[in-house]
C-alpha cells in the first residue's frame, strides 16, 4: 500500500499525476474531510433557484459542505441565505426540505424570532436577560448570514467565505449552462419545477462528475437499453413511414458508435468547469416544436431564434457541484456526505413563456434518463458502485486518466479543447483543479 499522506502541499502534489491520481483521492477519510473544508466550504457552490421561493417568507433548506443552510425570500424581495441553526441553543429553524415560514423565522425549541434576514426580533420574557452580558444588538445572538450570495439568471450560488472572486467571474466559461437554457426561454427565464429526485449514490462525489463527461461509456454500459429503444424506434418508423417520437431518441442515443462520440470534445474552463458540444439532435419538425419556433419568433425574430437554437452545448459540468444539461432544462447538484455516499438532487425546469410540450419534452428526458427509477440512472448506479469498491481494495494504487494525454489542445483564451470527444480531458481537468483548491488550503 502506498504511504502517501495528507496534509502538506507535498503530499497532495504527490496525489495527482498529469495522467493519473491516486486511490485515496476517492477513499480516504481524511482526504474527504479536507476536501469539505478547502472546497465546498472555500467556493460558490449552487444553493437553489430563486423561482423555489417565490413569496415572501418562502424558504429551501439545503447543504453547503456540512453546512445547513435556508434560502428564503425577505420582505424586501431579496433572496437570503442563512445558516439553519438558532444562536441559542443551537436548534435548526426549519426542519423541512421548503415550506413557507411566514414573515419571521421562529425556533421551535425556545421561541426565539428572528427576521428573514436572521436579524434578532424577539425573545419570551426578555427581563432575564437583565444585568447579563446578553445584548440583542450582538450578532452572535443574530441567525448568521453566510459570507456571499448572488444569483446569476435566477441560478442562486453562495460561498461561506467572503475572499472569493464575483460569481460571474467564477463561472466564466460555465455560465453558457445558464444562458442557453434561459435563453432558449421566450422569455427569457426558466422557473424549477417544485420538486426534485434524491438519490444517495454510494460512491464519491467526483466519480460522479466524471462519468457525466465520459464518452466511451454510453454505448457500452446503457447498451441494453440504447438497443431496445432503437429496435422500436426503427420499427415505428419501418411500419408508419415517419420518425418515432423524440422519446425513443432520448435512449436510442446511447447506441451511437464510437467514431461519432469520438467527433465531439470537451473544452476545460478555468476554476474546473467543462462544457461538452455535441450528441443529441432535438430539432424535429415535430408538433412541438413547431409550436414552439412561431413563438420564439415572434419574440425575437428568426435570426435571433436560430442563433438560440444553434448553440450545441449538451452537457456542463459547473465544477465542483453541478450538472447542467441546458437543451433538455436540467440540473444535477451534489452534495458531498462522505468518501463513499454522495447525495444527488435531480432538477427540472419549465421555459417560461415556451408552450406545454416543450415542458414535456423535457419531463420525458428527465423520467427516461435521468429519473432513479430508469435503468439508464440504475446502470450508472452499478458502476459507480463497483468503482467504489475496486477503489477500497489492494488491487492497485492508481486511477488511470491516459486516454490522449499530452494531446489537449491549450487555446489563447487558457481553454483546453479535447483532441476526440472520448478523451479523458474532463477527468484531468478537474484533478487539475481539485489539486490547486487542496493545495491552496494546505500546510506547507
Amino acid at each position: 500500500m502506498s504511504t502517501v499522506t495528507i496534509g502538506s502541499k507535498a503530499d497532495i502534489n504527490a496525489m495527482v499525476e498529469p495522467d493519473r491520481v491516486h486511490k485515496r483521492c476517492y477513499t480516504d477519510q481524511a482526504i474527504f474531510d479536507a476536501e469539505i473544508e478547502r472546497i465546498f466550504e472555500r467556493t460558490w457552490i449552487y444553493v437553489g433557484h430563486e423561482s423555489q421561493v417565490k413569496n415572501v417568507g418562502d424558504y429551501y433548506t439545503t447543504l453547503i459542505g456540512r453546512q445547513p443552510v435556508i434560502m428564503v425570500r425577505a420582505k424586501d424581495g431579496k433572496v437570503n441565505v442563512v445558516y439553519n441553526r438558532c444562536p441559542h441553543r443551537g436548534a435548526m429553524l426549519c426542519a423541512d426540505h421548503s415550506g413557507n415560514t411566514g414573515t419571521t423565522f421562529k425556533c421551535p425549541y425556545h421561541a426565539w424570532r428572528f427576521n428573514l434576514d436572521g436579524t434578532l426580533l424577539k425573545i419570551p420574557v426578555i427581563e432575564g436577560y437583565q444585568g447579563t452580558r446578553f445584548d440583542t444588538s450582538d450578532p452572535q445572538f443574530h441567525m448568521k448570514k453566510v459570507a456571499r450570495v448572488d444569483s446569476y439568471r435566477g441560478f442562486v450560488f453562495a460561498s461561506l467565505v467572503p475572499d472569493v472572486p464575483d460569481l460571474v467571474t467564477f463561472l466564466g466559461g460555465a455560465k453558457i449552462a445558464f444562458d442557453d437554457m434561459c435563453n432558449r426561454a421566450p422569455d427569457g427565464e426558466v422557473e424549477v419545477v417544485p420538486n426534485c429526485f434524491r438519490v444517495i449514490q454510494k460512491s464519491n462525489w467526483k466519480i460522479f462528475l466524471e462519468n457525466q463527461l465520459d464518452a466511451v461509456h454510453p454505448s457500452i454500459t446503457h447498451e441494453a437499453a440504447g438497443r431496445a429503444a432503437f429496435e422500436v424506434e426503427k420499427d415505428i418508423e419501418k411500419r408508419t413511414g415517419k420518425k418515432a417520437h423524440l422519446q425513443y431518441h432520448m435512449l436510442s442515443a446511447f447506441t451511437m458508435p464510437f467514431h461519432k462520440f469520438d467527433a465531439m470534445d470537451n473544452v476545460g474552463h478555468a476554476n474546473g468547469h467543462l462544457v461538452f458540444r455535441g450528441y443529441m439532435d432535438l430539432r424535429r419538425a415535430d408538433p412541438e416544436m413547431v409550436e414552439y419556433l412561431k413563438i420564439m419568433h415572434a419574440k425575437h425574430g428568426e435570426k435571433r431564434t436560430e442563433e438560440i437554437l444553434s448553440v450545441d452545448i449538451h452537457h456542463v459540468i459547473g465544477y465542483p457541484c453541478l450538472s447542467v444539461q441546458p437543451p433538455l432544462q436540467q440540473l444535477r447538484a451534489i452534495r458531498p456526505i462522505g468518501p463513499d455516499r454522495t447525495l444527488s438532487e435531480i432538477w427540472h425546469f419549465r421555459l417560461k413563456g415556451a408552450p406545454e410540450g416543450m415542458y414535456r419534452r423535457a419531463l420525458a428526458y428527465y423520467q427516461l434518463v435521468n429519473s432513479p427509477s430508469t435503468t439508464i440512472n440504475a446502470d450508472d448506479l452499478e458502476n459507480w458502485w463497483r468503482c467504489q469498491q475496486g477503489l477500497f481494495s489492494s488491487g492497485g494504487d492508481w486511477v488511470s486518466f491516459h486516454r490522449n494525454a499530452g494531446q489537449d489542445r491549450v487555446q489563447a483564451n487558457g481553454t483546453i479543447v479535447s483532441v476526440t470527444g472520448m478523451s479523458e480531458l474532463p477527468m484531468r481537468h478537474m484533478m487539475g483543479a481539485w489539486k490547486d483548491y487542496m493545495v491552496k488550503g494546505a500546510a506547507q
